[in-house]
């Protein structure tokens, strides 16, 4: 099939894009700078040139594919308002992408995060958090998957705090970035907090699943490691750089501070079974031996 993808030069969309040509789909691909034009013609994929703002061309990309993944967000995380701009400008893209498939029984896969449930894993039925930081995000795509109802075959793949490839990425990445800025491989609370992730081409390959297969209305977890403790990643971090590792106070991350110090392990057991992914690239701890000082 033709599937027109939102995002696709970031960690995850470079590889999902590799992955979906890989599997012989064909993509058309949203590009809103030269550069990432270039780089996804480099990949094999047609480009439409426009931002995630730019509704009318979303929904022009949508009308002509055989299906969607919509992985465009901001990239300032910098405030908490800075946040809530790029989770509506998220949330109206959605919406725009979904009321172009209504009727048509067409997929779209989203992305979110996986939720935390206190004391335990989260699952895949586990609903997302409506409120906090983060809550307008649970809030559009639980209104995407409610397409369902209207002939839209939506699904939802829940990303890890960290998505990684060759050492860079997620939160983890967030945690090195702010390692080499201060010069201390700081880590909130008191580091036993745990936080889960996946390798890029592992979720790339969940992403694809979703899009063939899976049905309207449900949600998967992109879950290779259920949870890694923080002060374990910043000790490979620390040590990969050369700086000392010690706690930090969690108002320091900036709007991220309060999730960065929950503990948040989640499983894909249903994921694995249902859909028959089977995550294969290095885990996390193994992939930060690839930092470079």
């Amino acid at each position: 099939m033709q599937v027109f993808v939102t995002g696709g030069t970031g960690t995850i969309g470079s590889a999902v894009v590799a992955e979906l040509l890989d599997g012989g789909h064909t993509v058309l691909a949203l590009a809103r700078s030269d550069k990432s034009a270039q780089a996804l013609t480099d990949a094999g994929a047609r480009v439409l040139r426009g931002q995630l703002a730019d509704l009318d061309v979303l929904r022009a990309g949508a009308a002509q594919s055989d299906g969607v993944i919509s992985l465009a967000f901001g990239s300032d995380y910098s405030t908490a308002d800075a946040l809530a701009r790029s989770i509506a400008e998220e949330s109206a893209a959605m919406a725009a992408l979904g009321e172009e498939l209504a009727g048509s029984d067409r997929p779209i896969v989203t992305v979110s995060g996986t939720p935390w449930v206190p004391g335990r894993a989260a699952t895949e039925s586990d609903p997302l958090p409506t409120d906090g930081p983060v809550g307008g995000r649970g809030r559009s795509v639980n209104a995407l998957l409610d397409m369902a109802s209207r002939g839209v075959r939506a699904t939802a793949v829940r990303m890890p705090r960290t998505v990684h490839n060759e050492g860079k990425g997620g939160f983890a990445g967030l945690l090195t970035e702010q390692a080499r800025r201060t010069g201390v491989a700081g880590y909130p609370g008191d580091g036993t907090q745990r936080w889960p992730a996946v390798h890029a081409r592992d979720a790339a390959v969940l992403f694809r699943l979703a899009l063939e297969s899976a049905p309207a209305g449900t949600s998967w977890h992109a879950v290779a490691d259920e949870g890694d403790q923080v002060h374990a990643i910043a000790a490979v971090i620390g040590r990969r750089l050369g700086l000392p590792v010690e706690p930090v106070p969690p108002e320091n991350f900036g709007p991220f501070g309060p999730i960065f110090a929950m503990d948040q392990p989640a499983s894909s057991a249903r994921t694995r079974e249902v859909l028959g992914w089977r995550p294969t690239h290095p885990s996390l701890l193994e992939d930060l031996e690839n930092i470079r000082p």
